[in-house]
């Protein structure tokens, strides 16, 4: 069951200007910045609500969202929904005929439990299923 908006991904081509605009402009938070090598992206978390934006800067073209940038721009990348276990949701979704992405959970931010669901079966938006590690 999903249980909140973890967070909002946005790709971004310029990480340290787009945290310029969130943390000036917008008032927000940066709680937290790391390379995640196995997704390809130098990401940032920052705090809005009980919520976050990630800003997702890739470390290549040949990255997915180096890629995404490269079909799309800058812009909304993926909405990621708060789960109590990634795993036994992604085994629910594809029982009901859902497509996915990830057959089983991957590492995300933070030491986050991830996996992402096929846009084609989400009404076109890219889906993440996230279950925070502890702590977090």
């Amino acid at each position: 069951m999903f249980g909140a908006i973890d967070h909002i991904g946005v790709a971004v081509e310029d990480l340290d200007a787009a945290i310029a605009l969130y943390e000036g402009t917008y008032q927000m938070e940066l709680v937290h910045r790391e390379v995640v090598e196995e997704q390809g992206v130098e990401a940032v978390l920052l705090d809005v609500g009980e919520s976050h934006v990630e800003l997702l800067a890739p470390l290549g073209a040949d990255t997915p969202v180096g890629k995404f940038l490269e079909r799309k721009g800058p812009g909304l990348h993926h909405v990621a929904y708060r789960v109590d276990d990634v795993a036994g949701e992604l085994v629910r979704l594809k029982a009901e005929g859902f497509r996915l992405i990830d057959e089983t959970p991957r590492i995300g931010i933070r030491g986050s439990s991830v996996g992402f669901l096929h846009p084609a079966s989400t009404g076109f938006v890219l889906t993440e299923l996230v279950t925070p590690a502890e702590g977090h």
